[in-house]
């Protein structure tokens, strides 16, 4: 009755019917009918709703009881939740989306309102492409306790079929890989172009635009011939219809569900895209995305043969690098060497846990450059009193990222320790300069090495140009310009002198200059 008599004043105030319908947030259809009754017409037509009876009124009392515990359920939730846990068939969703709405208005239950982005991607042909992306969400046990959960979407951007499976802790390269394998055999074939964020466990570095993947994706990449898209953060335009998804399937099918094990809640996630996230009618297309399937999967690739997943390792997890030379882990900070962090890097770390500790790489195989042991407590900063000594960290870091590139670990430890004797007010400096000659010459470098023991070249600009000559060198021979004059006079040697001798020249103490 209060808002049969809202409408009516606003009327008396000059209000227009599109102006009540906007105050009041209710359909122009309603307030049209409601003003169109008197008193006594809208006391009776009250009377007949709460007399009538209604099909979904048997479940009546568990709607009310979903509601009161999640404000925040969907008309479309509360569908499948009727479908799923009472087995209800027979009725459309927006019937049940009416009834949900006129027990919110009668029990007071108002709607927690969520707005939703959408982004403009264009239209795809089948078998083309498909988008994945991640998500996140506490959810609660069945005994009362928060859990945090991880998932992976997949979607055919023409159908908009979908796959998703979930992870109690953050996917890792292999994790994701075995969800590539699962969700083409759910989809019966794999599109030709995959596309995603830019993740830490898909790549691993970015160089004047040109994205590298991780190894291991980057062989499973090449065994499935597909082609890679990364996209930007943030990157809507590219990627929308995942996004849309993970949203979809956190907030239709994980929302407010008890939590009892991974495996059950798998198995309900596939239950859920067969009866909900495939089979409802999709908002954009109009159509249902398990009929456009049909229709989409003769027009996609052949799976190839199985990917050897068990030969991979399943400790590449990837954690940020921050300014202040942590990185997060599992609830709390863990300190790295001070200048670990670069703000012209990559800034991607390794990290393992084994045994209660905490090891931090910069690559996979390379030496830890933190050992933290990891403690019970949340929300602490685990730092090592050693990590706050820039000159040394840095060095240190330098030397075991120069030692990855060579085959010769002994060599190259020598060699170093040599740049430390004779360096050791710029050992930074010679570091970084023998890393950016590995960089540019990673062919070269053992060679280059040898050479420089050989010579006794103890300086990092000694070795860059010993790399850089062998570089040019093989490349004039592969253009068929072989210097056959260098081994022709190969054996020759400059003369040489001591410095007694060029005294006596310049002081004129009767050597000629032939130095006869």
């Amino acid at each position: 009755m209060e808002l049969y008599y809202k409408m009516k004043d606003l009327e008396g105030k000059g209000f227009s019917q599109r102006q009540i319908s906007k105050k009041l947030g209710v359909g122009r259809n309603t307030v049209s009918s409601y003003l169109g009754m008197s008193s006594k017409q809208f006391i009776e037509y009250i009377h007949s709703l709460e007399t009538r009876p209604k099909k979904l009124d048997p479940y009546r009392e568990h709607i009310l009881g979903w509601l009161r515990e999640h404000p925040d359920l969907t008309g479309a939730q509360v569908h499948d939740w009727l479908i799923e846990r009472m087995e209800l068939k027979g009725v459309t969703q927006a019937t049940v989306r009416s009834y949900v709405k006129d027990i919110r208005e009668r029990y007071g239950i108002p709607k927690v309102k969520n707005q939703r982005v959408y982004a403009a991607v264009p239209e795809f042909r089948p078998g083309h492409q498909a988008q994945v992306d991640f998500g996140q969400l506490k959810v609660l046990t069945v005994d009362e306790k928060e859990r945090k959960l991880y998932c992976i979407v997949f979607i055919l951007s023409h159908s908009r079929f979908k796959y998703a499976e979930w992870l109690d802790r953050p996917f890792r390269t292999v994790d994701m890989i075995r969800a590539h394998e699962n969700a083409f055999h759910y989809f019966g074939g794999m599109p030709e172009e995959m596309v995603y964020d830019q993740d830490a466990i898909l790549a691993v570095s970015e160089n004047a635009g040109d994205l590298i993947l991780t190894s291991e994706f980057a062989r499973y990449r090449e065994h499935c011939s597909f082609i890679v898209h990364l996209c930007r953060r943030s990157d809507p335009e590219s990627k929308g219809r995942v996004e849309q998804a993970v949203k979809y399937v956190k907030n239709n099918f994980a929302k407010n569900r008890l939590f009892e094990d991974l495996a059950a809640w798998n198995e309900s996630t596939l239950r859920w895209l067969a009866r909900t996230g495939n089979h409802n009618v999709h908002h954009n297309t109009k159509k249902r995305p398990a009929e456009v399937h049909a229709l989409e999967k003769p027009h996609l690739r052949k799976i190839p043969s199985e990917f050897p997943i068990g030969n991979l390792t399943d400790t590449s997890i990837t954690r940020t690098i921050h300014k202040d030379n942590v990185i997060r882990f599992s609830g709390n900070r863990y300190s790295v060497p001070a200048g670990t962090y670069r703000s012209d890097g990559r800034n991607v770390a390794y990290v393992e846990e084994k045994a209660g500790t905490l090891l931090i790489r910069l690559k996979p195989e390379a030496p830890p450059i933190a050992i933290h042991r990891i403690p019970e407590e949340k929300g602490l900063v685990v730092s090592d009193e050693n990590h706050r000594k820039r000159d040394v960290s840095r060095s240190t870091i330098l030397a075991a990222k120069i030692t990855e590139a060579f085959a010769d670990k002994e060599l190259i430890g020598w060699y170093l320790d040599e740049l430390r004797k004779k360096y050791p007010r710029y050992l930074s400096a010679q570091f970084e300069r023998m890393e950016d000659a590995i960089r540019a010459h990673l062919p070269y470098v053992d060679e280059a090495l040898e050479k420089a023991r050989l010579l006794n070249l103890v300086s990092a600009n000694d070795f860059r140009d010993i790399a850089s000559s062998l570089a040019r060198d093989s490349k004039e021979k592969k253009n068929g310009k072989t210097e056959a004059w260098v081994s022709a006079y190969e054996h020759l040697r400059a003369a040489e002198r001591t410095v007694d001798y060029y005294a006596s020249v310049l002081g004129g103490n009767g050597h000629d200059q032939s130095g006869n």
